[in-house]
Parts: structure tokens; sequence; C-alpha cells
């Protein structure tokens, strides 16, 4: 590495929803300003500009030599095992001169478990209503078994921070529905129940986890992640993790 240290590059899903690039683009903003001097990138799998590839050739034509790629997800499913890699090695492949090493996921992390937490506040929950509050950790759903997992052991880990009960919901590919949760948590005897939305920006499948938690009658709806300060300093971490892990192959 040279004196100034490498770009990163974060590469999220993309979405139709304008909502998606825009709160994406808002989390890389937060980034590059809790670390002045790093050149922060944002890219897209899909659907937003710019794509990876552009992003990469936009790197190299600066006369970059060395960055960090970090992918914009929560759990190690189908993107980050797959498509991410491959859409990488093929940039790579152009660009010899270039060398990309990928920062790891960002869950599952403590620091997501308090932006969760401050999402639940910022919704109207008060501190004293823990232990009588069932919580519907929500998340988009994979096909992954590795990432639903994950998932339900986030919850577990969660719930012995002192709540009445954590359970995992998805939104597709994977059950209880969010809604299925909310009324199971009810009968259970929970005498509130709160959604909590383990998603970065909103989109197709968030505004189905929001319209199950309506549709149930969850009585506190947190927002999405978002550009929490949680979550940008958890990318941070994740950057400083590749670069001190000197032994990590760069994709090339």
């Amino acid at each position: 590495m040279g004196r100034e240290r490498p770009p990163l590059l974060v590469i999220a899903h993309g979405s139709r929803d304008p909502r998606h690039a825009r709160t994406v683009r808002e989390v890389t903003a937060l980034v590059a300003a809790a670390r002045p001097g790093l050149r922060v990138e944002t890219a897209f799998l899909d659907f937003c500009a710019p794509s990876v590839p552009q992003a990469v050739e936009r790197l190299a034509a600066d006369g970059v030599r060395e960055a960090v790629a970090l992918p914009l997800l929560l759990t190690r499913a189908f993107h980050a095992k797959s498509d991410i890699p491959a859409v990488l090695r093929g940039a790579a492949a152009v660009l010899p001169r270039l060398r990309l090493h990928m920062a790891d996921v960002l869950g599952p992390s403590p620091l997501l478990t308090a932006a969760l937490e401050r999402r639940l506040r910022e919704a109207g929950l008060r501190p004293g209503e823990r232990a009588s509050t069932g919580v519907v950790l929500a998340s988009a759903g994979s096909t992954d078994p590795e990432a639903a997992a994950v998932i339900a052991a986030v919850a577990r880990a969660w719930q012995r921070t002192g709540w009445y009960a954590v359970r995992p919901a998805f939104a597709s590919a994977a059950l209880p529905r969010t809604g299925d949760a909310v009324r199971a948590l009810r009968a259970e005897g929970a005498a509130r129940v709160a959604v909590a939305p383990y998603v970065i920006a909103p989109g197709f499948l968030p505004d189905r986890i929001v319209r199950g938690a309506e549709e149930a009658g969850a009585d506190v709806l947190a927002p999405v992640l978002g550009a929490a300060p949680e979550l940008c300093g958890l990318l941070l971490r994740r950057y400083d993790e590749a670069l001190a892990q000197s032994a990590r192959p760069a994709i090339a």
C-alpha cells in the first residue's frame, strides 16, 4: 500500500425503489464524514448506477492501485458468497494493476444489535418496557440456510439481554412471516410486540415487513437501520479488519 489509505468501495444490492439508493448513499456519506481523507465509493449489483465494474474502472482510471470492497450485507448469503466475488473477479481480470481486497459482511455484530435498539427507541419503545416486550427480528430472508441460522442466532443472543422474547421472521424464502411472528408473541403473553427490521434500506421486501407488522397490529414498528451511527462505525471496522489481514489474498 502507498501512503494514502486504499479507497473503500461499498457494494449494495440495488433496487428499483429510489429510497434504496438514497439510503445507501446516506450511509456511505456518513462513513466518509467519520473518516476524513478516506475515499468512499458506492456501487450496486443491480438496478442502480454505478455498477460494480463501472466503479472499479473509475478507481483504476484515477490511478488507484489497491482498494477494499465491502458488501453492504448483514449475512453471508448468496450475494456475499457468489455474486459479489464473481463480479469483482471479472472486474479485476481486466484491470490487473488494481488489487481488490474483499471485506467481510457486516453481521453478526453487537453494533448491529445496538443500531436495532436505537431504532426501537426512536420508534417510541421505552427502556422500562423491555422485560414485557416481545421483539420480532424481521429480515429480508434468504434461501441460504446459513443466513437463516445467523438470524435465528442473533435473535437468541438478543433475547438474553432482557427482552420478554425475540423471534426471527422473514419477508421471503423462509418462515415465519412478520405478521405470524407478531401474532405468536401476542399469544405467548407479550404485553406489547415490537418489530425491528433487520434491513439496511427501504425497498420491496422491507415494505412487506411493514405491511406484516401493521396488519398483525404490532405496537411498535422501528424504521430500517439506515445511516445509524453504529452501522457506519461497523463499516469502518470491517474496512480496517480487511486491511489488517495482510494474509488475505487479493481478488485477481
